[in-house]
């Protein structure tokens, strides 16, 4: 069979996954740089490729609202958004995760306001670490394509039920135009089965859906709701590996790695920057540094065992992000510490934060960020939290 392959963007791929997977209903509200997403799947409804009911919907809460609903009565539904539209979609996200609705949706990265920007980092969704959300974060087009298809295999899982967000950097990835190749449609049916779920409305078996809880019973709900985020895992690995049999294409679960087996020192990343990671890695590994990179793909459920095994040999492990959570450190890296400190891991770790309102991560700033571990693993004295390529002078 001759592989079809096209020359699209990020949030192309994003469409094209979509329309492979089947859905019911698409919940549509613009925001810039996700709005090409919805705009293809409305012309892939207008031109009848994708049997569906496109619904333009007024803002980023009624787009949660409608796809909740829809979800609701065992329809498939996929929505999208960015940014302040996605933390104007809160409340319905702790809706949509509480009444275990397996809504799948892409959220472009984008900074939150203010100052106002248009630009990526990844604050907007992980804010939202604690919503109940399924999260992956992808590296490139070919990856959103095929995760979104993974996403609602996933979501719908009778184990799980529980909707998934799929991240990618925006315009980085949104707006970047890659060869991707395309799935023929009568594989994507093959690995992801109607969707089927007693977690509905029905007339002939009626069922209280969104009620309210007491004090004496609410805590039981919540543990069902993150043994479900727990199941995941098994489910997302399950899927990754039956991905790689039907299509070719692998991404190893909850975290990749590169050349990390015998590092001295290693970056763990998340999203698009993992790419240029590796350069530096390439680079600096053929003048003999032992450097490696992590890339964790899935903040929830989160690798920890992962996390664990693989940092095991480091000498100084750094975690790079596009985010902070202001007054402390970046919510990765809290992630990430708290892991490895229940292994007794006391080697040093630095957090490298950058990339803020979509400024450029350089090459060479990777590269000082491995030499600076390098130092610090052999003795240097380090302030945890490291604002890199900062413009202003510092009082610290």
């Amino acid at each position: 069979m001759s592989k079809k392959r096209e020359f699209i963007s990020g949030d192309e791929a994003v469409a094209i996954g979509v329309k492979l997977s089947r859905p019911h209903v698409i919940a549509a509200y613009p925001i810039t740089p996700q709005t090409i997403t919805v705009e293809r799947l409305s012309e892939m409804v207008e031109r009848g490729e994708l049997n569906a009911e496109y619904m333009h919907v007024e803002s980023e809460h009624s787009a949660i609202s409608a796809a909740m609903g829809a979800s609701a009565v065992g329809a498939r539904t996929f929505t999208a958004s960015s940014s302040q539209g996605l933390l104007y979609m809160t409340e319905g996200l702790h809706y949509a995760s509480g009444g275990r609705f397996p809504v799948v949706m892409m959220n472009a990265n984008r900074s939150v306001a203010l100052p106002w920007s248009i630009y990526g980092d990844q604050r907007d969704s992980l804010s939202l670490l604690d919503s109940g959300w399924i999260q992956v974060y992808v590296e490139d087009a070919q990856e959103a394509l095929d995760m979104m298809i993974q996403a609602f295999r996933i979501a719908e899982h009778p184990d799980v039920l529980t909707p998934m967000m799929v991240n990618l950097d925006g315009f980085i990835l949104t707006h970047t135009y890659e060869i991707v190749e395309i799935p023929e449609q009568s594989q994507v049916d093959a690995f992801l089965p109607p969707f089927q779920t007693p977690n509905k409305m029905c007339f002939n078996n009626p069922k209280n859906m969104g009620f309210s809880s007491q004090p004496n019973d609410n805590t039981e709900f919540k543990y069902q709701q993150n043994l479900a985020v727990l199941n995941a895992v098994k489910v997302l690995e399950q899927a990754d590996t039956d991905f790689a049999t039907m299509f070719g294409r692998k991404y190893n679960g909850m975290v990749d790695e590169y050349q990390s087996a015998d590092a001295e020192v290693l970056l763990v990343t998340l999203g698009s920057v993992t790419g240029t990671v590796r350069d530096v890695v390439d680079e600096m590994r053929a003048e003999g540094h032992k450097v490696g990179v992590i890339k964790i793909r899935y903040m929830r459920p989160f690798p920890e065992e992962q996390l664990q095994s693989l940092t095991a040999k480091a000498k100084a492990i750094g975690v790079l992000e596009k985010d902070i959570s202001f007054g402390y450190e970046g919510t990765v890296y809290t992630n990430v510490n708290s892991a490895l400190a229940k292994v007794g891991n006391t080697v040093p770790k630095l957090n490298f934060v950058g990339g803020l309102g979509g400024r450029d991560i350089s090459k060479a700033d990777i590269r000082n960020m491995f030499l600076k571990l390098q130092r610090v693993a052999a003795g240097e004295a380090y302030k945890t939290v490291d604002f890199f390529n900062l413009n202003v002078e510092t009082n610290e």
